[in-house]
């Protein structure tokens, strides 16, 4: 019989101990289960609050356990935080069941008596003590534990963008992430996308900041509607389509995304351009070459060129182009409210990013005409990976002049890092540069 909790389980499992991606490590499981709709949303509320909490429930277990955490069973430490993440944010879940079910989850897991009476005592005596949270020893470590980050990256945050940002994006690393959509202008307006969806029993409405940007309300399983088989729309966060707005496509353009996989920033660039011109979406790996190729073709996009190609390296190939997104591989802070395990990164190893970003933003130069414009983004929150590598750029690289990222949107800067309490978007780095000429 399916059991939300043991998938939820097998999930946070997988996603701590085999480096699995939340989002495909969920969807393999619920694919192989037999469970209800109320059942998926259960296991998953469970999995990936578990998951956004873990350094908060860590030091709960390392408090309250006679054993020093490293010396426990990684099998008993993922049951004991999921009960323990039931225990302090599912109200709705009962503290008996709970503890009764973390207790009967870790004997079938683990087939060992001890085991199921360490989880049984460390919940319940949890209980007993009025369910406390550590004390934190100082502000950073306050904001640790409130937002579960890891204090590394709070101390990075509020060094190097201040209090308020910081907590912004604290803010809105934990919880239920907003999810956009972006109608297919070659097919639907955003009203007639809204009126689609409606059919198949979601509630939308049209973002009242972005051109053709539609907010999802309420709805299941949004590529099981009518509307996305008819491709009248594709899923993209709002602060992606600002980095399209910025890069500003025309109608007859040549284009090039140098990092495209899975494709949404090309969709829709090739929208903007009314699929009039040559769009060349990159990427170096077959595998995710194929992504972008299904997805222009379900939303009958003509324009692009889908391929393979390593962004590190200049390809003969590949023609002068009057526009270069570079949006390169990033630490993903900008994303941790959609994947909680983003955050659990060493600083390490992420040293050399900065390195492999210069190294594409500097080939990806090599194909901007005379006149035309470079843009360089990522998802990530990290001066490093940002502004450091565009400037890094600049002094190595003369012939290319910053210019205001969006006026539209009222981005009058040429460095614009994006929270979440700007647009409701995801964070976001987005730099412009114009080739002289």
């Amino acid at each position: 019989m399916a059991d939300p909790r043991e998938t939820a389980y097998h999930l946070l499992y997988n996603c701590r101990h085999s480096g699995a991606y939340s989002n495909i490590a969920f969807d393999s499981y619920i694919s192989k289960g037999s469970l209800s709709d109320e059942e998926k949303r259960f296991a998953a509320a469970l999995a990936y609050g578990t998951l956004e909490r873990l350094v908060t429930l860590d030091r709960i277990i390392a408090e309250r356990s006679k054993i020093p955490m490293d010396k426990l069973s990684n099998e008993a430490v993922c049951v004991l935080q999921m009960g323990l993440y039931q225990l302090l944010y599912m109200k709705s879940v009962p503290p008996s069941a709970a503890v009764n079910e973390s207790v009967r989850l870790v004997k079938h897991m683990m087939k060992n008596p001890s085991a199921a009476g360490f989880v049984n005592g460390v919940l319940r005596s949890f209980i007993r003590d009025g369910m406390p949270l550590p004390k934190p020893s100082d502000k950073e470590d306050e904001l640790s534990l409130e937002y579960s980050c890891p204090e590394w990256l709070v101390h990075k945050w509020l060094n190097e963008y201040g209090e308020k940002t910081a907590l912004s994006l604290l803010e809105s690393s934990v919880g239920k992430p907003p999810v956009t959509l972006r109608a297919n202008t070659l097919k639907c307006s955003a009203q007639q996308l809204i009126d689609a969806l409606s059919q198949d029993g979601f509630k939308a409405d049209v973002n009242d900041k972005i051109p053709d940007c539609v907010q999802l309300l309420s709805g299941g399983d949004i590529e099981n509607t009518l509307a996305f088989k008819n491709g009248l729309f594709h899923v993209q966060d709002i602060s992606s389509q600002i980095c399209c707005m910025a890069l500003d496509p025309k109608e007859g353009e040549v284009l090039i995304d140098v990092c495209s996989a899975p494709g949404g920033k090309a969709f829709t660039c090739a929208q903007l351009m009314k699929d009039s011109g040559r769009l060349y979406a990159l990427d170096l790996h077959e595998k995710r070459v194929s992504l972008i190729k299904s997805g222009a073709e379900r939303l009958g996009i003509k324009c692009i060129t889908a391929a393979v190609n390593d962004a590190r390296k200049v390809s003969a190939s590949l023609p002068k182009a009057d526009k270069v997104l570079c949006d390169v591989v990033c630490s993903g802070f900008g994303v941790i409210r959609r994947k909680p395990e983003i955050k659990y990164k060493k600083p390490e190893e992420l040293a050399r990013l900065p390195e492999i970003q210069s190294e594409i933003l500097k080939t990806s130069a090599q194909y901007v005409k005379d006149g035309g414009m470079l843009v360089y983004s990522t998802c990530t929150v990290s001066k490093a990976e940002n502004e450091q590598v565009v400037e890094k750029f600049l002094q190595e690289n003369k012939g290319f002049t910053p210019v205001n990222v969006c006026d539209d949107m009222g981005l009058k800067e040429p460095f614009v890092t994006m929270t979440p309490d700007m647009f409701g978007g995801d964070g976001f780095f987005i730099a412009k540069l114009k080739k002289d000429g």
